[in-house]
């Protein structure tokens, strides 16, 4: 069904008008640039980022958020943060700052639900292994950020603008940084660039504003979360560690109403300090405050031992199951899961297998890997079947 000429040209009136209100340095959406445009794009109803948006959403890799660890896995308990949550909540708190500075909520929401898609099991833990064995088999380090556009762009070859890739790919929230300002060209050779930057373990900005805004988002959204979360499940008690300059600038009083404290500060002061500005901007006392912050999870939740208890057997687990894969792949093995459910799928893009290695195939199938389904194939590789009695 068409919408009606009249009403579409009305639409655009309003959306144009919405955009003559963009900050000077807000990402327009007539500025897109997509690397094939396979398909018609019709930017009234759905300009070229929220399309993104829908293209991500709908995608097989973020439906496998559901059962991604954010930070505590093999936990028991319903209420905490999963990577499906997590990339809301930066969504939620990027367009809070992105509306309040008159940016492109579409380009953000788009960037923001796709950060973490290349994420691994068992969150940044199974990503240390996961990288030392791709550094073990010849094919350089593994990187999340990086995985995220090998699944968008690559396997599943979605077509995202370059706004929306650079986004994704330049997120970096662990690595704080007080101020952050556009970098990089509009052009794919300049993406490209950054992509072996960001292997040689380079910080580099997103090309822009609203993609510097969804890094931040990122910070503020684990920060306290995270915290929150480590004392949901006893992985701390309290906060008698907890740096005082914090507790100062978040008034806390009850640690039940930390998270709220955190995400009403620091979002403010983004906007405070960002306002008209070509940068992405903390206070100079706030970002001391978001690294003293961090240092303190670090510490006290990301490596604390209860949380670590089993990395040995997680370890045994992801050298057991890369070097089953590899096997069969070198082996042909064509009754093999990577065979079934990765090589075989119809929405893998062809050219992927004519570029990927045996040992890039494996990293690519374990990092898609939900929890549940890591823990079902390790059981499946190394524990026999019953032998299935016959009655008669």
């Amino acid at each position: 069904m068409e919408i009606k000429e009249n009403l579409l040209t009305n639409i655009d009136d309003i959306i144009c008008g919405k955009e003559d209100l963009y900050a000077p340095i807000a990402t327009k959406n007539s500025q897109y640039l997509r690397r094939k445009q396979m398909k018609h794009e019709e930017p009234i109803i759905r300009p070229p980022f929220y399309r993104d948006g829908d293209r991500i959403i709908h995608s097989r890799a973020y439906a496998r958020y559901i059962d991604k660890t954010q930070v505590f896995f093999l936990v028991d308990n319903d209420h905490i943060t999963h990577r499906v949550l997590h990339v809301q909540l930066v969504s939620k708190i990027a367009r809070t700052i992105g509306r309040s500075l008159s940016l492109n909520e579409d380009l953000i929401e788009a960037i923001s639900l796709g950060h973490d898609i290349g994420h691994v099991p068992y969150g940044h833990f199974g990503e240390k292994i996961l990288s030392d064995l791709c550094e073990k088999n010849g094919i350089g380090k593994f990187l999340h950020n990086v995985q995220s556009i090998q699944f968008l762009d690559v396997i599943e070859d979605c077509d995202l603008t370059i706004q929306v890739l650079d986004g994704i790919l330049c997120h970096n929230g662990g690595v704080h940084g007080k101020s952050l300002k556009p970098y990089g060209d509009m052009s794919w050779e300049s993406f490209q660039s950054k992509i072996e930057g960001i292997k040689l373990k380079k910080d580099i900005c997103p090309m822009t504003i609203e993609g510097c805004v969804v890094r931040i988002a990122d910070t503020i959204a684990y920060l306290g979360r995270d915290l929150q979360d480590a004392l949901e499940v006893n992985i701390i008690q309290d906060l008698d560690d907890f740096p005082q300059n914090c507790i100062d600038l978040f008034g806390i009083s009850d640690v039940k109403e930390i998270n709220w404290a955190v995400l009403d500060t620091l979002i403010k002061d983004v906007i405070n300090n960002s306002f008209g500005k070509n940068t992405i901007s903390f206070s100079d006392n706030v970002s001391k405050c978001v690294h003293d912050f961090y240092e303190f999870n670090e510490k006290y939740i990301y490596h604390n031992p209860l949380l670590m208890k089993e990395s040995e057997k997680i370890e045994h687990m992801y050298g057991t199951i890369f070097n089953k894969f590899l096997k069969d792949l070198e082996n042909k093995n064509k009754e093999s899961f990577i065979y079934s459910d990765m090589i075989n799928l119809d929405w893998v893009a062809p050219e992927y297998f004519e570029e990927a290695s045996p040992a890039e195939i494996v990293r690519d199938y374990i990092a898609g890997m939900t929890d549940r389904y890591f823990e079902f194939m390790f059981n499946k590789i190394t524990i026999p079947d019953r032998v299935k009695r016959r009655y008669k």
